[in-house]
């Protein structure tokens, strides 16, 4: 059984809005499932006002201490009108809560579009967003969430599929090879680079967690927030040919380096 599935078994419309009421808000029936992998996420008709966010997160995946540090940076960032969305302080000024064994928060309702990340402009202007969030993250690390690394982000993954049978039994040395090499590359990639810093970054800053607007952009989700090198948030915003995105990058940093030093290492 898909464990990310099973893990939401019961996690029935009836549980989202009972879980609801238990911090004080009354939904009114409409429930519409918002795309998230790893999360189960609704939009939430009220009674009384405009629709709400409600985010169930995955059972442990994430410590209480994580999910509350991830809310933390985002409230900074929205201390300093930076455009993202916090999670709502709700009963006791908490934003985590717990009901029939999930955990949730809330958000107010953005809407918005995709960037127009072939335009030149938007990417300026997106860049100069991220520098900023980047100039917040990097003035202190996190305390309880990953770092992206090797371990974290290839053998950890590697040893989990292997571990859990997920690779077939005539490809299991075709794949601890291709696997090997790959790893290998990138411990290069890293010696080559020296001592490149890490910061506290969005870590999932894709063009599906941007929403865009006349007045520029606003960025959702930042529940995979790890500490990392600054490109992790730049690289997913890229696509086409080499040249392309040469381009593309040139146009992020251009915006980018007025908020914020980007190291080319």
């Amino acid at each position: 059984m898909n464990t990310i599935t099973s893990s939401f078994s019961t996690l029935t419309p009836d549980t989202v809005l009972d879980a609801l009421d238990s911090v004080g808000l009354r939904g009114d029936g409409r429930l519409l499932a918002l795309n998230s992998y790893e999360n189960r996420v609704y939009q939430v008709g009220m009674e009384d006002g405009p629709p709400l966010v409600a985010k169930f997160y995955r059972p442990q995946r994430w410590s209480d201490a994580a999910i509350l540090e991830e809310h933390g940076f985002v409230h900074e960032l929205v201390e300093r009108e930076i455009p993202v969305v916090p999670a709502l302080a709700l009963t006791d000024g908490k934003t985590l809560h717990q009901f029939d064994g999930f955990r949730f928060a809330v958000f107010a309702k953005h809407g918005g579009r995709a960037p127009e990340l072939e335009d030149r402009a938007t990417l300026e202007w997106m860049g100069r967003f991220i520098g900023r969030i980047h100039a917040i993250g990097a003035l202190a690390p996190f305390r309880e969430r990953p770092t992206l690394d090797i371990v974290t982000f290839g053998e950890e993954p590697r040893d989990f599929l292997l571990a859990h049978g997920f690779v077939p039994d005539d490809l299991l040395s075709a794949y601890r090879s291709v696997v090997a090499q790959a790893l290998d590359g990138v411990r290069r990639c890293f010696e080559r680079a020296g001592a490149v810093a890490t910061l506290r970054l969005h870590g999932d800053c894709h063009s599906g967690n941007v929403l865009w607007t006349d007045a520029g952009p606003h960025f959702v989700d930042f529940d995979d927030s790890r500490m990392g090198p600054a490109v992790q948030d730049l690289w997913m915003l890229l696509s086409g040919e080499r040249a392309d995105m040469v381009r593309q990058l040139s146009d992020l940093l251009a915006g980018y380096e007025d908020f914020y030093d980007f190291d080319p290492r």
